[in-house]
């Protein structure tokens, strides 16, 4: 208990199943299509305020996405290279959608952006601030991946759950 709660803490989760990180009816991809992804987080530092929960079908309840909660400023950058999809408001909150190809599309959500659709970003490129609007509790970003369409867990692409950091006492 006290290592999930320090993992989460510093921006990781305690530990998940593979039911969890994906939809049941699509395969995560394998260790080998992931970790040498190089993604990068969207803020950092950060804490996760919410987990990936994968529905239990293509309709059904669940998180399809992270929330993260920066602990410093509110810039957010791309989480990989790839060209703006979409960028604007959506009832009445700010989305950037970036097509990183190979069938992997990041929504970042609510962000006030200068970008717009086309627009080419680099990977750790400032995309634009964490803003107010949406599902999430103000100043938390709502990261979400899909892969050919179903959303994935985040955390695949990132590396995983980061490490816990014990800080000391007193």
């Amino acid at each position: 208990m006290i290592a999930t709660a320090a993992a989460m803490a510093v921006g990781g989760t305690g530990p998940s199943t593979a039911s969890e990180q994906v939809p049941r009816h699509r395969a995560a991809p394998s260790a080998a299509d992931t970790s040498s992804s190089g993604w990068t987080w969207p803020v950092e530092p950060f804490r996760l305020e919410r987990p990936f929960a994968a529905p239990a079908h293509r309709y059904g309840a669940g998180h399809r996405g992270i929330d993260l909660r920066p602990t410093g400023d509110s810039s957010v950058r791309a989480p990989a290279t790839g060209t703006v999809a979409f960028a604007g408001g959506v009832a009445g909150r700010g989305i950037l959608t970036i097509d990183h190809g190979q069938g992997l599309v990041t929504t970042l959500e609510p962000i006030d952006t200068l970008l717009t659709a086309g627009a080419p970003v680099a990977q750790g490129d400032d995309v634009g601030t964490v803003a107010l609007g949406g599902h999430a509790v103000p100043g938390v970003l709502h990261f979400g991946v899909r892969l050919h369409g179903e959303y994935i867990n985040p955390m695949l692409l990132l590396g995983g759950v980061p490490r816990a950091v014990l800080l000391p006492c007193c």
